[in-house]
C-alpha cells in the first residue's frame, strides 16, 4: 500500500468513497511512513491506536454509505491544539504530562468531518519561533537536503506540521499562524500554507500565544487540499468571541482557474534592501504568471510596512507575557517546589521556560510596564492602525496582492540560531497580514539555486479566502511544482 501516502488528500477522499481501498488500509500505511520518517522529529505523540479505530468507525459508515467530507483521512495535528485525552503540550517543558479534558473546537470540528488523527506535530516551544529549534522535544528537520547535505530547518512555527506534509507522512495537517507560522514552513518546505482571516477559525481549545494575532489554518500538498480542509475547519462559535458569524463557502468549488480581469497588487515596500536575486526573479515570474492567466499587474504602496515588524516584536511579546501568566505550577503540568509560594512560582516558569519564551515573556514584560506602556505598546497599537488602513486603502486598486513568501530559502540548523534579529526577520513579509487579520496563502513556485523550494504569497481582503485559493491555483498551475525532498 505504499502508493497511499502518494495520494493527495483529494485523491484518498474520492478513493475511500470508490472503495478502492479501506480506511484501515489508509491508516497502516501512514502509521508505517510515520515510523520510517521518525528521524525528522516531526510528531511529539504518535497514536496509532487512536488512528486505527477511528479508520475502523469511517470504514463502518463508508460502508453504509454515510461517509463525512475527511472520512478516514489522516491527519497531523500541531501539538499546540487541545485534544481530548491526548497530550497536549505545546513543545514546552511546563506542559509535559498535560492532558486536556476537552477537544479544540478546530479539531472537534475535523473529527466530526470524519478525519482521523496520526498524532500531536512538533512545533517551536509555545508557537514562539521560525526554525523549530526551541522545542523542548528537540528540533524538526527539514525533509528537503541542501547541497552540502546539512540538516535543514522547517521553519517555524508549524514546522513539525510542514515537514510532515512534505514528507507525505500525513495527509494534511493543521497550523497556527502568529507573524507567519503557517506561510513561512510552507515555503520552506514547498507545501501550500493558508492563514485564513482572523475570526474565520475559532481559537477555542489552542494555546494562545498572542490572542489579536492568532489564527488556525490549513498545511496542505497542494492548494486544493487546503480549500477542502479549510471547510472543515471554519465555522462561527459561540465559545470564541472573536470567532464572527459567517458562513463558510465550498472553498473547493471556487477554484474555477479563471482570473481574467482580476487586479493583483505588487507592494513597492516589499522590495526590500539585500533581497537575494532569485526571491526577486521568482517574484516577477509570478507576475508574469498571473499577466499570462488574465489578471492585470497594479503597483500598489503599503507605507507603514517598514514599521510592521517592530510593531509585532512590541505586541505580540505583549500579548504572550499575559498570556503565560497562566503557567506558575498551580494549574498546570510542571510544579518546582519552593519555601513560599512566590519562589515555587520563580522555580516553575524559570524551569519550565526555554530561553526564546523566556527571553518573549521579558520584552513583553518590559512593554506593558507602567513607565513604558504608553512609549511602546501603546504606540504599536497605532502603528497597527495605520498598517490596517495601508491595506484599506490598496483595495480600492486591487483584488490580491502578490509577494514574496520569505527572504530566503531554508537554512541550516544552527545558522542564525545565536542571533534572534536575523532569525526575527524571516517573517518580514508574513508580518503584516497579522497585523491586519488578512488572509494570505502560500504556494511554492520554485526552487533555488540549492534546489530549495521557495514561495510566493497572496494576501487576500478580510474573509475573501475564495479568491485566495482561486488565485493560488493559477499560481500553482503555472508553477507546476514538482520537485520532491529527496529526489
Amino acid at each position: 500500500m505504499a502508493g497511499i501516502v502518494e495520494l493527495t488528500l483529494a485523491q484518498l477522499r474520492d478513493g475511500l468513497r470508490a472503495k478502492k481501498f479501506s480506511a484501515v488500509e489508509v491508516a497502516d500505511a501512514y502509521i508505517g511512513a510515520v515510523e520510517k520518517a521518525r528521524d525528522l522529529n516531526a510528531f511529539i505523540v504518535e497514536t496509532p491506536d487512536l488512528a486505527r479505530d477511528q479508520a475502523k468507525e469511517a470504514d463502518a459508515r463508508l460502508a453504509k454509505g454515510e461517509g463525512r467530507d475527511l472520512e478516514g483521512v489522516p491527519l497531523g495535528i500541531k501539538d499546540l491544539f487541545c485534544t481530548k485525552g491526548v497530550q497536549t503540550t505545546a513543545a514546552s517543558k511546563i506542559l509535559k504530562g498535560y492532558v486536556p479534558q476537552y477537544e479544540s473546537t478546530v479539531t472537534s470540528n475535523l473529527f466530526g468531518a470524519g478525519a482521523t488523527m496520526l498524532g500531536k506535530l512538533n512545533l517551536d516551544e509555545f508557537a514562539m519561533g521560525s526554525a523549530n529549534i526551541t522545542s523542548h522535544f528537540g528540533n524538526v528537520k527539514n525533509p528537503w537536503k541542501r547541497k552540502d547535505g546539512k540538516d535543514l530547518v522547517p521553519g517555524g512555527s508549524s514546522g513539525g506540521s510542514a515537514a510532515a506534509v512534505a514528507a507525505r507522512i500525513v495527509a494534511g495537517a493543521t497550523g497556527t499562524d502568529t507573524g507567519g507560522s503557517i506561510r513561512q514552513p510552507a515555503s520552506l518546505t514547498g507545501i501550500v500554507g493558508l492563514k485564513p482571516t482572523y475570526g474565520r477559525c475559532s481559537r477555542w481549545g489552542i494555546v494562545a500565544f498572542a490572542s489579536s494575532l492568532d489564527q488556525a489554518g490549513p498545511m496542505a500538498r497542494d492548494v486544493r487540499d487546503a480549500a477542502i480542509l479549510l471547510k472543515a475547519m471554519a465555522g462561527h462559535d459561540p465559545k470564541d468571541s472573536t470567532s464572527v458569524p459567517r458562513p463558510v463557502p465550498d472553498y473547493e468549488k471556487a477554484l474555477t482557474g479563471n482570473v481574467k480581469g482580476l487586479r493583483f497588487g505588487i507592494p513597492k515596500e516589499y522590495r526590500i534592501d539585500g533581497m537575494p536575486a532569485e526571491i526577486e526573479k521568482l517574484w516577477q515570474q509570478g507576475i508574469e504568471w498571473l499577466k499570462a492567466a488574465g489578471a492585470t499587474p497594479v503597483e500598489i504602496s503599503l507605507p507603514h510596512t517598514k514599521y510592521a515588524l517592530p510593531t509585532y516584536y512590541i505586541i505580540a511579546p505583549a500579548e504572550a507575557s499575559s498570556n503565560l501568566a497562566r503557567y506558575d505550577g498551580v494549574r498546570y503540568g510542571l510544579r518546582v517546589p519552593g519555601n513560599s509560594l512566590d519562589e515555587m512560582y520563580e522555580n516553575t516558569r524559570a524551569e519550565g521556560f526555554g530561553a526564546e519564551v523566556r527571553r518573549r515573556i521579558l520584552i513583553g514584560t518590559y512593554v506593558l510596564s507602567a513607565g513604558y506602556y504608553d512609549a511602546y505598546y501603546l504606540k504599536a497599537q497605532k502603528v497597527r492602525t495605520l498598517i490596517f488602513q495601508d491595506f484599506q486603502k490598496a483595495w480600492d486598486q486591487c483584488d490580491v496582492i502578490l509577494t514574496p513568501a520569505t527572504p530566503s530559502a531554508a537554512f541550516a540548523i544552527g545558522e542564525n540560531q545565536d542571533d534572534p534579529l536575523s532569525m526575527y526577520l524571516q517573517d518580514v513579509f508574513t508580518v503584516p497580514v497579522n497585523l491586519a487579520g488578512l488572509p494570505g496563502l502560500s504556494v511554492p513556485a520554485g526552487l533555488s539555486a540549492e534546489g530549495l523550494p521557495l514561495g510566493l504569497q497572496l494576501i487576500g481582503k478580510p474573509f475573501d479566502e475564495e479568491t485566495l485559493l482561486r488565485v493560488g491555483g493559477v499560481v500553482e498551475t503555472a508553477a507546476n511544482f514538482t520537485a520532491r525532498p529527496g529526489a
